[in-house]
């Protein structure tokens, strides 16, 4: 892996996160509050995966893409789960019930969940810092969600547990999908991927079809996720995983919350409040401290045992 490469898929990292910070916002937009409701978040989810599925068939036929091998099949599954049915899913349902900045703090911990999952799958060791640090962050976390619920006692909105469930799928999806992207196409991963879950996705998304009125701005704001956050963004960011290193890129995430904070202000209106801005502090220095924590590879037994650091 040379510098190049790296600072390639580090830039390629971030047009991937910077695509990826509007939707929550977009995702709100859709959905709509609980007083004036738009979209259900079972038909953002599943029919943005179809608009992206169809994209995604006009673009592999275009590069006549080959077929993945045999043993690819798994982890494309996987990577669906996480990232074409997981993380929309639980998101699309949560963002009726929470703004996008109250979302954004919990996003917080992607970066961590993210390099934690690629280190598993390059069977890698983080430190013991590196755990202290992710459970911090963590920790944070809840403490936010429990702390913004609004209800009596020490108590958790559903809607938080949903946007946490949604970061470990993302985490999961986002691995797998950077381990295949090293020896695939990187925009054929999540092409792939989408159009091996369409046989679900689609008769999903038209059983939940709209029966109501929608505004042209939930309409808009569908139309981004179906694009963007589901197919564009996915073709920079896989590449740049496979690129620049999971471990390594996944750092650029640590922006994220904030660029979603700070798209929510124009699209929906949103403010910054001092609790939610001092949240995202502590939670992104909590991963960037962790970042700075060694992460060592892990030896075949069969081999000579060498630990040597990486990053």
């Amino acid at each position: 892996m040379t510098q190049q490469q790296v600072t390639k898929g580090l830039w390629l990292g971030l047009l991937g996160i910077v695509i990826f910070a509007v939707t929550l916002p977009m995702t709100r937009l859709a959905v709509g509050p609980p007083e004036a409701p738009q979209m259900s978040g079972v038909f953002i989810a599943l029919g943005r995966a179809v608009v992206a599925a169809a994209l995604s068939a006009l673009f592999l036929l275009a590069t006549r893409a080959p077929l993945p091998q045999r043993r690819d099949w798994g982890p494309l599954a996987i990577t669906a789960a996480g990232v074409v049915f997981g993380f929309p899913l639980f998101t699309s349902i949560a963002m009726r019930y929470v703004e996008a900045m109250h979302a954004s703090v919990i996003v917080g911990v992607l970066p961590l969940a993210t390099a934690a999952v690629g280190a598993l799958l390059h069977r890698q060791r983080p430190s013991a810092g590196f755990w202290w640090c992710a459970a911090l962050g963590s920790a944070l976390v809840v403490v936010f969600a429990v702390l913004r619920s609004g209800a009596a006692g020490l108590a958790i909105h559903f809607a938080d547990g949903l946007l946490l469930a949604a970061m470990l799928c993302a985490a999961i999806g986002y691995g797998y999908g950077a381990r295949l992207s090293q020896h695939m196409q990187a925009e054929h991963v999540i092409c792939w991927a989408l159009l091996i879950s369409l046989p679900m996705t689609l008769p999903l998304a038209l059983l939940s079809w709209p029966t109501a009125p929608v505004q042209p701005s939930a309409w808009a704001g569908f139309a981004y996720l179906g694009v963007f956050s589901m197919w564009l963004g996915f073709f920079a960011w896989y590449r740049g995983l496979a690129l620049g290193g999971t471990v390594r890129v996944s750092q650029v995430q640590l922006v994220q919350p904030f660029l979603s904070m700070l798209f929510a202000v124009p699209l929906l209106g949103e403010s910054l409040d001092a609790v939610t801005v001092g949240f995202g502090l502590a939670v992104i220095a909590t991963v960037f401290i962790g970042k700075q924590m060694p992460v060592h590879t892990a030896v075949p037994s069969e081999k000579l045992f060498i630990v040597t650091k990486t990053e």
